[in-house]
């Protein structure tokens, strides 16, 4: 509406402003042109994922773009990107390179760079004040607006990104594993316990069959007899925010407010006594891992496996299973002999490249988005596509699920599934993940969690299938994750709380 033109003239203008400001401080002789010219090449880099996938630059956003693996960023590449960026960043190079900077003394250019900074802010200032009355709530109430001002959001975040820890966080890791011991049941049981955690990628709970989907994506978890808690939301909308946060004792507040580093669920696992293996298909387990045992499921594959499952040194999840039994053989015996904790972390649906996600068996789905220029497809190809790595999602919990039951000899088995975030898909013009988890829209927050417990694990653990039955719509979050693992693994320890226990009122006394 014509109403809203004067605000947008006036963040245009700040936006402006901002600009100048920053780079007055680099309008030097030396640096002038060559250090223009990458910020220019960022904006057109950060306009072009803007606007293609409808991300903002935050500092959660910089953090994931820092910790993007090789795959991860090829994966994000397309010629279509190649091509905005040279329409921006070509035209603004040879305008540079045509610009004569005549040399000046060292006090002239500070007095001159420092007046084009006071100007700058003064006309930023006068803009912000004149319509202070509209841009005040505006601000206030669409936070998110702030980290679309191209390049200074992306300045501002990285920088907050370095800088904020430097004053919040101490460096040091807070023990939590003192006190921890084993329950009651290891020793009235013959057989250990041996459970999977697999920790999913980029998975909406509004897409899994089981929870009511229309589309029969989830056929083998079905025939298995899971139980599919349907109201779970995540700790975060992007992997870097949602793995430690689930993994921690303190919850989503606690964990976003923290001043230190905590142990994490799986140290405390390992303080028990317990044989724990954490088994990587992405891009790491973001710290979660570094004090146990852990591989990545690329490590040690055969020419074969690799010819299969893999795409270079990207591979579809099934290539966890392979040699798994040589993984868990290889932990400590007196450790195995207590019980067993493997994390399967997921490549699960990660996008753009969805197609990427599925093999061609399970692309029931059809036409499918072969690209990851994902404007390029239509919303029904972008659906196809992604519910196919649901189904392969499916599939590989489905082969653990039946792996697992193999196991059944030697142990008392059980499996929990949970996805570290959602997606978004088209709705409200956004796409992937990552959006600010306040004002984030739900497909980026529900996430499916399914769990699987052997007769085996029912009896050690004397939990009610009809009480399980009867919770699955209650509301539960990331945060329940660390209690209800220690409740089914029978760990004692100060951290446990009963009330966050999902399954705490469904085991006998």
């Amino acid at each position: 509406p014509s109403t809203y033109l004067p605000t947008i003239a006036v963040m245009s203008l700040l936006t402006l402003c901002g600009t100048v400001a920053i780079l007055s401080f680099t309008a030097w002789s030396r640096w002038m042109k060559p250090v223009w010219f990458a910020v220019v090449v960022l904006a057109a880099v950060v306009q072009h994922y803007m606007l293609e996938y409808r991300v903002v630059m935050d500092p959660t956003m910089i953090a994931n773009a820092m910790q993007t693996d090789p795959n991860e960023a090829r994966d994000l590449m397309s010629w279509r990107m190649a091509f905005n960026v040279l329409v921006v960043a070509l035209p603004a190079g040879w305008a540079l390179w045509r610009v004569r900077i005549e040399p000046m003394r060292f006090l002239s250019k500070l007095w001159r760079n420092a007046a084009l900074l006071l100007l700058a802010v003064a006309v930023a200032l006068g803009a912000a004040v004149s319509m202070n009355r509209e841009l005040a709530p505006l601000m206030r109430n669409n936070v998110h607006l702030r980290y679309m001002m191209n390049p200074i959001a992306t300045l501002y975040s990285t920088g907050s990104l370095f800088i904020k820890p430097l004053f919040k966080r101490s460096g040091k890791l807070i023990s939590i594993t003192a006190g921890t011991a084993l329950g009651t049941s290891y020793a009235a049981q013959a057989k250990p316990p041996l459970f999977v955690l697999v920790v999913g990628e980029t998975a909406r709970a509004d897409h899994f069959a089981l929870n009511g989907y229309a589309r029969d994506t989830t056929p083998e978890l079905a025939r298995r007899g899971v139980l599919s808690y349907r109201d779970v939301h995540s700790c975060g909308t992007n992997t870097l925010a949602s793995v430690p946060c689930m993994f921690s004792p303190l919850g989503k507040q606690g964990y976003e407010s923290r001043n230190d580093d905590y142990e994490t669920l799986v140290d405390v696992l390992q303080a028990a006594g317990l044989a724990v293996f954490w088994l990587d298909n992405q891009a790491g387990c973001k710290g979660v891992c570094a004090r146990i045992p852990n591989a990545s499921a690329f490590d040690g594959l055969d020419a074969a496996t690799k010819k299969a499952l893999c795409d270079g040194d990207e591979c579809l999840d099934d290539v966890m299973l392979k040699g798994l039994d040589e993984r868990i053989a290889a932990l400590p015996a007196e450790r195995r002999a207590k019980g067993v904790v493997l994390v399967m972390h997921q490549m699960g649906s990660h996008g753009p490249a969805y197609y990427k996600r599925s093999a061609p068996d399970v692309k029931r789905f059809q036409p499918e988005c072969k690209t990851n220029a994902l404007a390029e497809c239509g919303h029904a190809e972008l659906l196809n596509v992604y519910d196919n790595s649901i189904v392969q999602t499916d599939r590989f919990l489905g082969q653990t699920i039946d792996w697992l039951k193999a196991q059944s000899k030697s142990y008392d088995p059980a499996l929990l599934y949970v996805s570290d975030h959602g997606e978004s898909l088209g709705e409200y013009g956004l796409f992937l993940h990552g959006v600010p988890y306040s004002f984030a829209p739900e497909a980026q927050k529900h996430v499916p969690m399914v769990t699987w417990f052997s007769d085996g694990m029912n009896a050690r653990r004397k939990l009610s299938r009809s009480c399980m039955e009867a919770g699955l719509d209650a509301p539960l979050t990331h945060d329940n994750l660390y209690h209800t693992v220690l409740g089914v693994m029978d760990v004692t320890t100060p951290t446990y709380k009963p009330a966050l226990d999902a399954l705490a009122a469904c085991r006998a006394k």
